[in-house]
């Protein structure tokens, strides 16, 4: 009888490991593949595409991941540019969608909180700027 549930363990164990890997495989995946296309359209100069993938791609988070920090990165290096442009519209879509793509990845903590400070204090200043249509 021992050896019996000691074989189920055994399997369950297998069975458990093998989803975690294929689970974290899939989502290492979708993330390269959504910074991929944010990338493409960053260098292609689309502006909406290129902050959607950037923003799917953190959104496919994975602690440690270096992609999901190149995302950050890119993403405020979108915003700064088009801050410094005086395209405050996009400066503010762009640091809002860093921001808020950190805070959908919270589970038991929130990755990202040094992004989320530094977004918040741009978007504070920013917003009195922002002209309303």
């Amino acid at each position: 009888m021992k050896e019996r549930i000691a074989t189920i363990a055994a399997n369950a164990a297998v069975i458990i490991v093998i989803c975690l890997v294929l689970f974290l495989a899939g989502t290492w995946w979708r993330l390269q593949d959504q910074f991929a296309l944010g990338e493409a359209a960053f260098h292609r100069g689309d502006f909406t595409a290129a902050v959607a993938g950037y923003e799917s791609a953190i959104h496919m988070y994975i602690p440690f991941s270096p992609t999901v920090e190149k995302s950050a990165r890119q993403l405020w290096n979108i915003a700064e540019s088009n801050e410094r442009r005086g395209d405050v519209t996009r400066a503010l879509i762009a640091y809002r969608a860093l921001r808020s793509s950190f805070y959908a990845d919270r589970w038991l903590m929130t990755p990202g909180m040094d992004w989320i400070s530094r977004c918040d204090t741009k978007i504070a200043a920013l917003v009195p700027l922002q002209k309303v249509r």
